[in-house]
C-alpha cells in the first residue's frame, strides 16, 4: 500500500526528461500525471460533464492536476484540486499558474471532504480507488 511520502517521492520526479517523454508518449500530455486517463479520454469527459466557461469542476484526487487542470485549461471552467499528497498538489498549483488556470487547491481526503454540497456543476477523479 503507497503512502503519501511515496507519492510526494513520485511528484518530486514529474519534470524529469523521461518522465515527460513516457506521459507525452502514452497519454497526449505533460502534467505529471499518475493516472490512466489519456486526452482523449479527458477531451470526452469534458464534453460529457459539459464544461464550459463559468463551470466549477472539483477534481478529487488530483495528485499533480491531471486531468483536473487540463480539463480546466481546454474548456475555461475553474476547477478545484484536491489530494492528500501535499507535493502533488504544489506541482499542481504551480501549473495552474503556468497554465493561467483559475481555481484552487486543498491538502484532502476525498472521504472526508470540508466542502459544501451542491458547491461543483461537475466532479471528477481518476484512479482514485485503485
Amino acid at each position: 500500500m503507497s503512502t503519501p511520502a511515496d507519492f510526494d517521492e513520485r511528484y518530486r520526479r514529474v519534470g524529469e526528461p523521461a518522465m515527460v517523454r513516457a506521459e507525452r508518449s502514452v497519454l497526449g500530455a505533460d502534467y505529471g500525471a499518475i493516472s490512466y486517463t489519456t486526452r482523449a479520454q479527458a477531451d470526452r469527459l469534458a464534453r460529457l460533464l459539459e464544461l464550459a466557461p463559468g463551470r466549477l469542476l472539483l477534481d478529487i484526487g488530483s495528485g499533480a492536476g491531471w486531468p483536473g487542470i487540463y480539463l480546466a485549461a481546454s474548456t475555461g471552467c475553474r476547477v478545484v484540486l484536491t489530494d492528500v499528497p501535499r507535493e502533488g498538489l504544489l506541482v499542481a498549483k504551480q501549473r495552474m499558474a503556468d497554465d493561467g488556470v483559475e481555481g484552487g487547491a486543498l491538502v484532502a481526503s476525498g472521504t472526508a471532504l470540508p466542502l459544501r454540497d451542491g458547491s461543483f456543476d461537475a466532479v471528477t477523479n481518476s484512479d482514485v480507488f485503485c
